[in-house]
């Protein structure tokens, strides 16, 4: 388990930090997410000892990081893929963190197998590519076989492949009882990833929840319906009080059930093609609750309660800013080997 309780940093005059506090449990993946700049890798570095706080604290297994022994036996850390000596081989760099623990070196050629490396084991480090680097910093926070992980951007540099099989790979740690924390960039990939998100914006706790609760309490659902009579039913639920709106071959309906909507259709005599819910995405829920929180913003409508306001003729609670949303994108324990030079 993880704690912060109060975390408060200060570099010089800027506020990075500010009076943090939440719990990562055991037995789930727990996103980080926030804005650039909202202070998730100095938490990280905090909870991690590699730096000091101006007030509060922070707990990982219970004790502060700095009074574990045999540290890497019992947190996993991998914050930056380039943090290898270039001319090391991966074995040598694994070798290396294993005798600062005194892990067994036999663990080493466990992990290169487990993350895929085995193949280039010998080859220096600094050949590598960032997507190969990303997977030796996985075998280094695995390497002793700990039960608290936090991964920062950890598939930075994957290709899909690549991708699929670490968030294969987080899943399978915490379905064994591990205590999973991920910063990531990519929401397409946290919303498939994470079961529970801690969201901060300029240091500060935004939300702490699962992930499909942050998502239906920050975005509005809608009832998509299709049928050979559209006009009559446009009709019949705008008489009905409900929100209806054209969307190509359909129409959106917002303010009431599902169940609803069936019943006003059916009671008109309306034959229906299709009745299906729709859901708000992670993307659209993280702008909506961080739009304030947002270091550099780029221009926007803003809607009264500070987040994107609709686009015109968009879906109703769907949040549209143009460029802003990124691409959509028992396991197996060991995971494939890269083609040569990935």
């Amino acid at each position: 388990m993880i704690e912060t309780i109060g975390l408060t940093k200060y570099y010089g005059k800027t506020l990075a930090v500010d009076d943090l506090s939440f719990t990562v449990r055991p037995g789930a993946v727990t996103g980080f997410l926030g804005p650039n700049g909202s202070g998730k890798s100095t938490t990280m570095r905090l909870i991690l000892g590699l730096d000091n706080p101006t007030r509060g604290s922070t707990r990982v297994a219970g004790h502060p990081y700095a009074q574990l022994t045999k540290p890497l036996t019992q947190v996993g850390a991998l914050l930056d893929a380039n943090w290898i000596h270039p001319n090391r081989s991966a074995r040598s760099h694994l070798r290396f963190m294993a005798a600062s623990n005194k892990i067994p070196v036999t663990r080493v050629d466990e992990v290169l197998e487990i993350v895929g490396l085995s193949s280039v084991a010998k080859r220096a480090a600094g050949k590598f590519s960032l997507g190969m680097k990303q997977r030796l910093g996985l075998a280094g926070a695995l390497l002793g076989d700990p039960q608290v992980l936090l991964f920062d951007e950890p598939v930075n540099g994957l290709d899909p492949e690549g991708i699929f099989w670490v968030r294969t790979f987080m899943k399978n740690l915490a379905a064994q009882g591990k205590t999973v924390f991920v910063s990531s960039h990519l929401l397409s990939e946290m919303a498939l990833t994470a079961d529970h998100l801690i969201v901060i914006g300029r240091g500060r706790l935004i939300a702490d929840s699962s992930t499909q609760e942050f998502i239906a309490r920050s975005t509005q659902t809608s009832v998509r319906v299709r049928s050979p009579r559209l006009a009559d039913l446009r009709s019949a639920l705008g008489q009905a009080g409900l929100a209806v709106v054209d969307a190509d071959d359909a129409l959106v309906v917002t303010g009431g059930p599902i169940e609803q909507i069936g019943d006003i259709a059916g009671g008109a005599g309306i034959t229906l093609h299709e009745l299906s819910p729709q859901s708000g995405s992670l993307e659209e829920a993280f702008i909506q609750l961080t739009g304030d929180s947002v270091e550099f913003g780029t221009s926007r409508a803003v809607s009264g309660h500070g987040g994107f306001a609709p686009v015109p003729g968009s879906v109703p609670g769907s949040i549209q800013p143009p460029g802003l949303l990124p691409p959509p994108g028992s396991p197996p324990v060991s995971l494939p080997p890269p083609p040569e030079g990935r």
